[in-house]
């Protein structure tokens, strides 16, 4: 996936959205073993989450959801995607991971 800037870590994060759980938990269930996580980014002045599994395998896709689980749209991939409504997703702020295994 496409790096991106940090936030400083002092700085204190949001509570993280029901459904966005709902989704880690499901996410959780997936049978790649490691290389699974899910990010927390600002981008386009709203919060994200990317539920990035490239670890599991090459060419796998991270799903972009904002905060209500709206799918966004998805990064990477065999074709190497790195924007997300039309903006190139390394000017979003990374601002925690949330959840890995």
């Amino acid at each position: 996936m496409v790096c991106c800037k940090t936030k400083k870590s002092n700085e204190q994060s949001g509570k993280i959205p029901d459904c966005i759980k709902a989704s880690i938990e499901a996410f959780s269930k997936t049978s790649c073993e490691k290389g699974l996580k899910v990010n927390e980014y600002t981008f386009q002045g709203a919060t994200v989450f990317v539920f990035d599994q490239n670890a599991c395998g090459n060419d796998m896709t991270s799903e972009v959801f904002d905060k209500n689980c709206k799918s966004l749209g998805f990064l990477g991939g065999f074709v190497g995607n790195v924007k997300i409504k039309g903006e190139d997703f390394s000017n979003a702020l990374l601002v925690r991971t949330v959840w890995e295994r």
